[in-house]
């Protein structure tokens, strides 16, 4: 089954259910999906790479406004976005742990023979499709430009 139909059926079922915070996650993630569907000069379907990246991209938003609330003192603010955050997790990939993020930039930074930091494009180029949606690309690039003495 398909990424997308997944979350519709999951979204009816939150309905069924009346677990309002699923259903309103859901409709949040399907309508920011269906926003990237229409986005530029021609509709399109997203493939399931597509819609984790979408997903990737919501996760991201709610960990930033959970810390900007918790920052502001709004924890029932914070906690809400936190309970966001663990509906949008269970569906994308599983993480990498940090041993294998740490194999995957070191098999990168041999396979493109990267020594120096002016070469870090290179490396996340090849790292990039490997990793994608199962890892904060702000923490690989941080691990990449470590790795290569930046």
């Amino acid at each position: 089954m398909a990424l997308k139909e997944r979350l519709r059926g999951d979204l009816t079922t939150a309905m069924k259910a009346r677990d309002e915070l699923t259903a309103s996650t859901l409709r949040m993630v399907l309508t920011a999906i269906t926003n990237e569907e229409v986005a530029g000069k021609q509709a399109r379907e997203l493939s399931d790479d597509d819609v984790v990246r979408v997903l990737t991209r919501e996760a991201k938003k709610r960990r930033e406004a959970h810390d900007a609330y918790t920052q502001a003192g709004r924890e029932e603010l914070a906690a809400r976005e936190q309970a966001e955050l663990g509906v949008i997790d269970t569906y994308l990939p599983q993480q990498l742990t940090d041993a294998e993020l740490a194999a995957l930039i070191d098999a990168a930074v041999a396979e493109t023979g990267a020594s120096e930091p002016k070469a870090m494009g290179q490396v996340m180029k090849v790292l990039q499709p490997r990793i994608a949606g199962r890892a904060d690309g702000a923490k690989v690039a941080a691990e990449v430009r470590r790795r290569l003495g930046g």
